[in-house]
């Protein structure tokens, strides 16, 4: 049982998950455009949550809510289902596939038998989509792979009731309605406005003011957890932010390409003229990343280096701040 579906390929997971069920529906529409209506650039600083022992840092919104702004604002109906017993997520992806429909699935990656043993470590937000079963094999389409893969049921079970922070608990989710008529005028701007919100909120965790809380506590680390340990607080933080949560230079080129597709969509020059700012931010992101990396593996050559990376994060912040007070101002 094989459903007609198309596998492509994207940066971020969710992303690709809901730009690619709403395409089996009918709905044509881009990652950059899943995202930004979704209104997926965030960040938040969560120095209180462990996770992976190190403080909890978040470049997106909660899992989930990417896929539910964007349902909201563009008026689609999203089916979305948790579930305590095992056998009975099963027999409810097993029907959906009967009934011709491909289903999204939040899953932890620890387990992911495909994915490469670098990336495997106790995150359990990432999204894939089952699109057909052969011979107690699922046939999975995770948009961050080249290629399809198959799980046993054993396989995708064990992803599907992950332990942990996030725990999934079988989640599934799929499109149920999609209206014949959208004010995507309405949608996007609505978006930009939240996410402009967001981003430079006067919350001390959050967008611009928590980058700046974050680059204020690398610059403490080595002396208040030591130098083994900063490190590996700068490594779990390179992770989400480029390998895994692609939300460091990966968010701010999904975010570029958005607002220049959406300038032309609804004829707003000015958003177009803005998304090369971002790429350019994109490109700091990147930047911070590769040197955050070379201290971790011992491979910098420079001196007084976590102030280096402090000061380079203040001064991506500053970027950010002026940017999103320019695109607020566009609208």
């Amino acid at each position: 049982m094989q459903l007609e579906f198309e596998h492509q390929i994207t940066a971020h997971c969710e992303n690709g998950v809901a730009s690619n069920l709403l395409k089996n529906k009918g709905l044509a529409i881009s990652e950059p455009m899943v995202f930004g209506i979704g209104s997926g650039l965030f960040y938040v600083y969560l120095p209180f949550l462990k996770v992976n022992h190190a403080p909890g840092l978040s470049y997106r919104p909660a899992p989930g809510w990417i896929f539910n702004r964007l349902a909201k604002r563009l008026g689609l109906k999203i089916k979305r289902q948790r579930f305590s017993s095992r056998r009975k997520a099963q027999q409810v992806l097993d029907e959906n596939l009967r009934n011709n429909i491909p289903s999204g699935l939040q899953v932890g990656v620890y387990h992911l038998p495909y994915f490469p043993e670098d990336y495997r470590f106790h995150f359990n937000a990432h999204n894939l989509v089952v699109y057909g079963k052969e011979h107690h094999e699922y046939l999975v389409s995770d948009p961050t792979m080249e290629t399809v893969h198959r799980l046993t049921e054993e396989e995708l079970e064990r992803v599907r009731f992950a332990k942990g922070v996030l725990a999934p608990k079988g989640h599934i989710y799929y499109p149920i309605y999609i209206p014949s008529t959208i004010d995507w005028e309405k949608a996007i701007v609505g978006a930009i406005k939240k996410t402009c919100s967001d981003m430079l909120a006067p919350v001390p965790i959050v967008g611009v003011r928590g980058m700046r809380m974050v680059a204020k506590a690398i610059r403490r680390w080595p002396q208040k957890v030591g130098v083994k340990k900063a490190n590996y607080y700068l490594a779990q933080m390179v992770r989400m932010q480029e390998e895994i949560g692609t939300g460091g230079g990966g968010f701010r080129y999904i975010y570029s390409a958005f607002l220049q597709e959406a300038g032309k969509k609804i004829n707003k020059p000015a958003l177009v003229a803005l998304s090369a700012e971002m790429t350019v931010i994109g490109d700091l992101w990147r930047d911070f990343a590769v040197d955050a990396s070379r201290v971790y593996k011992k491979r910098s050559n420079q001196e007084d280096v976590y102030n280096k990376l402090s000061n380079d994060l203040l001064h991506l912040a500053d970027l950010e701040e002026a940017f999103f007070k320019k695109l607020k101002k566009s609208l």
